[in-house]
């Protein structure tokens, strides 16, 4: 199978997100509390703030594994297994969660991008969840398939 530069590049991308992702989840209340000084609505909210968007991140890390956990078997040639209908499912539930915590963000300060958040979280968790019903689908049709030859 030919190697596709695209899905090399997706792959090294969700890395570079993974690790990225990580060091901004664990400096949150170092960011927080320097953009306290020029922003008083974090301030006031300092911690709660610090709770909401390290949650948000741990729950942004976790589809980011997720996706890294996908891309080895598009990689690899096998993307229609039942590991990637469980890693979607996954997704789904931890993008609701994103949103839920976005959406309690707004009872702080309501913001147009914490409002773009909430919904950009609700439609990519209904996505990943019709998409793992797809994916449920076409790995039933390969073992059916597998079974046939």
């Amino acid at each position: 199978m030919k190697r596709s530069t695209l899905a090399y590049f997706t792959k090294y991308l969700l890395d570079f997100m993974f690790i990225t992702g990580i060091i901004v989840c664990l400096t949150v209340p170092l960011i927080f509390k320097q953009a306290g000084k020029y922003l008083p609505i974090i301030k006031e909210n300092y911690i709660a703030f610090c709770i909401i968007f390290m949650l948000a991140g741990l729950f942004a890390m976790s589809i980011l594994w997720n996706l890294r956990k996908m891309f080895k078997t598009v990689i690899s040639g096998d993307p229609f297994v039942t590991d990637n209908v469980v890693s979607l499912k996954r997704m789904g539930i931890y993008s609701f969660v994103i949103a839920t915590l976005m959406g309690i963000r707004l009872f702080f300060a309501i913001t147009m991008t914490a409002m773009v958040l909430v919904i950009v979280f609700l439609i990519a968790g209904l996505f990943s969840l019709v998409l793992a019903q797809v994916f449920d689908r076409a790995v039933l049709y390969k073992l059916e398939n597998d079974y046939t030859i």
